[in-house]
């Protein structure tokens, strides 16, 4: 029997083919919707009015004429909170950017909140000034009534303990929907470089996932490869990077690839895994490269020495960069394989993650008031202190504070 109506509110919708919370949507309906009647709020400018499933994974989908992304996401999210509070016993909420009436939410329905803050979104470089401080204003009212708010990252947990006083629930993403592919000699002849050792790095090509810094530390280097899948188009950014250093024949810069296998072959075989995104929380290509075993290379930020452990390698500089390529072996990325895989498969699996939010939705009708708490750590720690406990990540955490 389902105990509870859930709506799921904040992504682009169902099926997943845009981004992280897509596919956590796509698993927790897969694995909650024996327990749970599940609704999942969709985009209607996403999916043609022709291609629209009413179903998906036994969860219903309720379409709306906006975009979930970009300045609409705001009035997607609200309508989409409206229209939920009419039916459901428990709003899970992705993102923040409609938290503004969650206090109205609160106040006068009896209606329970779980909310993701999804990283620290207005750090994000793409956003302008007043953009910035409504999403900080929206993170802080996500935080004060919500019933239960999520992390998913520890340093976005100890953020919100050191901001707001609260404890957040850390629920990470999953990898393991990743499959490794062979390299075949059709995909040789369309990309040579797959005969021999390349680094790899698929994103959005944008200043905060540090595109140009890792140019530069592997065009001093001829010794590996690097690959880089990205939209180089969508921007001036883009542009300019491309136009930089598409002169160095070791640098393969591809287009968007939306070919699944295709992508599974050329990052699944790669020697080396670059990850340069310096926002966020747990980030789901991260994870993903963890589960297919790669060696990983990080930008260096609380984010993503919580995700990999502090097992990683990691970097701040394209001169840190390149040294790190200089000095790397054989045996060191073996052992940085066995790793990441080890954290990924304790961590990082969709089961585990689907009933982490379902034990949440549960403690949901024996929670009254979210509980306050200090900070657990001084700034008078030391970082040898903090190396010597593997919680580093920590002394990052002035760079979130500090805008």
């Amino acid at each position: 029997m389902k105990t509870k109506k859930i709506a799921i509110i904040g992504t682009v919708g169902l099926p997943a083919n845009y981004g992280g919370f897509e596919t956590l949507v796509s698993y927790l309906t897969k694995f909650l919707n024996s327990k749970y009647d599940l609704t999942v709020y969709c985009s209607g400018k996403k999916y043609p009015k022709d291609k629209r499933l009413k179903q998906y994974n036994d969860a219903k989908l309720i379409y709306l004429p906006l975009d979930a992304n970009g300045a609409q996401s705001i009035p997607y999210d609200i309508i989409s909170i409206i229209h939920a509070v009419f039916y459901a016993d428990v709003l899970l909420i992705l993102g923040v950017p409609g938290a503004i009436i969650l206090p109205f939410v609160r106040w006068f329905t009896n209606k329970k909140i779980i909310i993701s803050i999804d990283g620290i979104e207005w750090k994000r470089d793409k956003w302008g000034k007043y953009v910035k401080k409504y999403l900080r204003f929206c993170e802080k009212l996500a935080v004060k009534y919500s019933h239960v708010d999520i992390s998913d990252n520890e340093a976005i947990q100890d953020y919100t303990a050191t901001e707001y006083k609260t404890l957040s629930n850390v629920i990470e993403y999953g990898g393991n929907h990743t499959i490794r592919k062979g390299i075949t000699q059709e995909y040789i002849t369309k990309y040579p470089f797959l005969s021999s050792p390349y680094a790899f790095k698929v994103c959005r090509i944008e200043p905060e996932n540090n595109i140009k810094m890792v140019l530069e530390g592997f065009s001093k280097n001829t010794a590996l490869p690097l690959v880089i899948v990205g939209n180089w188009n969508n921007s001036e950014y883009g542009k300019s990077c491309k136009q930089e250093f598409s002169q160095f024949e070791h640098l393969h810069l591809l287009d968007p690839i939306y070919h699944q296998e295709t992508l599974d072959v050329l990052r699944g075989n790669c020697r080396l895994y670059i990850h340069g995104h310096s926002a966020g929380g747990t980030n789901p290509s991260l994870v993903e490269a963890m589960y297919l075993e790669r060696a990983i290379f990080c930008f260096d930020v609380s984010y993503n020495r919580a995700t990999t452990e502090n097992k990683a390698r990691y970097f701040s500089s394209s001169e840190q960069l390149m040294e790190l390529i200089s000095n790397i072996d054989e045996t060191t990325l073996s052992e940085l394989e066995t790793q990441m895989k080890s954290i990924a498969e304790r961590r990082y699996s969709w089961e585990i993650i689907a009933n982490k939010y379902g034990y949440l939705i549960d403690k949901l009708a024996y929670k009254k008031v979210k509980g306050k708490i200090s900070p657990s750590l001084s700034t008078a720690v030391q970082d040898s202190d903090l190396l010597q406990y593997e919680i580093s990540h920590y002394s990052s955490l002035d760079s979130i504070h500090n805008q």
